[in-house]
């Protein structure tokens, strides 16, 4: 059988059509879900990109190997759910970022990275708003085309090169979008009015942890007025919109080329977006709001059920479980996921089961800041703010 991971980078699950968003474009997230299995509430492990895949891909809490920090990657020694397919004999085909593993695990884990070409963020020639918009993290609509869609052209190419004699393949697709900044190709840009969406939460509500007001002030989006918001809050979903025409793009390829039959295909993302809730945008590693660990889950598997909603939590690294068992690999090393197995034939979830979400870090772990360029955030110092 065939793996695809398809994983946007930054999506929350309540912005798509198929979690109920009531102006969402994202008719083939949604036919993905009529096809397979959508689950309801798929929670993360943490909220920022390397931690959460570096969770994803091993089965493990952050807390275990302290995978706290964006440049503390996956080690050599340590094992990985691509890994495991490489040296089980099948292909594994990478496109795009790489927020997972170091520089030495990588040979034991791919067999071709493809970083693609073409703006991945629009970082050129780009608009600003006046301060103290900069902060806001809205830029213009991006002047040609994204890496993102040069990443899937490849994936395409890839699968009509291929020959049904070949390997199993392991392809992940590992895109930029719709992570900030804010902006994306037109139509998308413009797809939404700001006025036809759902209001945000609203900032310095009770209960809120201290670092939401501190970072409202140092980046200065206390200083924003709503009409800034609500434009961010549609050009996000304008980038989402488009990474639902991407996959689009790729089931269509999967389908002409006779192999959607045997190819497994999980869409999912690391972690979610504030997007303008609570006067914040991004995301932040001590950050736990449902918005930031509810990310979408949506399988499509060989024999699987069709239009199957499973409403029990989950953890998004039962993803490791869930693929080996798909690809007939037995699992060698303790891990904390569970299996998707039943529930993708059918099978109701666990009524009782609780998701799991870590924050912050300490800057003792000076095995967190390998690769690290940037001085390090004193808001993000969990003992002074969680």
């Amino acid at each position: 059988m065939n793996i695809v991971y398809f994983n946007p980078d930054q999506m929350r699950a309540d912005f798509l059509g198929c979690y109920g968003h009531p102006a969402a474009r994202t008719p083939h997230c949604d036919r993905l879900a009529a096809e397979g299995t959508r689950f309801e509430q798929c929670h993360v492990q943490h909220t920022v990109c390397s931690p959460s895949r570096c969770s994803f891909m091993t089965g493990w809490y952050p807390h275990v190997r302290g995978h706290r920090t964006l440049w503390h990657l996956l080690q050599p020694d340590e094992p990985n759910t691509l890994k495991y397919l490489k040296q089980s004999g099948y292909d594994v085909q990478w496109f795009g970022k790489n927020d997972l593993l170091s520089p030495g695990a990588l040979p034991d884990s791919v067999t071709r990275v493809q970083v693609g070409q073409g703006a991945e963020k629009a970082d050129r020639g780009i608009f600003r708003p006046d301060e103290p918009g900069y902060w806001s993290f809205l830029y213009g609509p991006m002047d040609g085309h994204c890496r993102d869609l040069d990443l899937v052209e490849r994936a395409v190419d890839y699968l009509r090169r291929r020959r049904r004699s070949d390997p199993p393949f392991m392809m992940f697709l590992a895109l930029g979008f719709p992570h900030c900044p804010f902006t994306c190709p037109q139509p998308w840009y413009d797809m939404y009015d700001p006025d036809d969406l759902p209001p945000a939460r609203p900032a310095d509500l009770p209960g809120k942890p201290v670092f939401h007001r501190l970072i409202r002030q140092y980046r200065q989006l206390d200083r924003l007025e709503d009409d800034v918001f609500r434009k961010i809050r549609a050009v996000y979903l304008g980038m989402i919109s488009y990474v639902d025409h991407l996959l689009g793009r790729f089931m269509e390829a999967l389908d002409e080329s006779g192999q959607a039959d045997d190819t497994a295909v999980f869409f999912f993302s690391d972690h979610g977006e504030w997007a303008g809730d609570y006067g914040l945008v991004e995301k932040w590693h001590c950050g736990l709001d449902d918005c930031l660990t509810r990310v979408p889950m949506i399988v499509r598997a060989p024999d699987g059920a069709a239009g199957h909603v499973v409403t029990p939590p989950i953890e998004l690294f039962d993803l490791v479980p869930t693929t080996l068992e798909l690809a007939g690999i037995e699992c060698r090393h303790t891990h904390f996921g569970r299996s998707m197995g039943a529930t993708l034939r059918g099978g109701p979830g666990d009524p009782d089961r609780a998701a799991f979400a870590e924050g912050g870090y300490d800057r003792h772990e000076t095995h967190c800041y390998e690769g690290a360029s940037g001085a390090r955030d004193d808001i993000g110092d969990d003992r002074d703010h969680v």
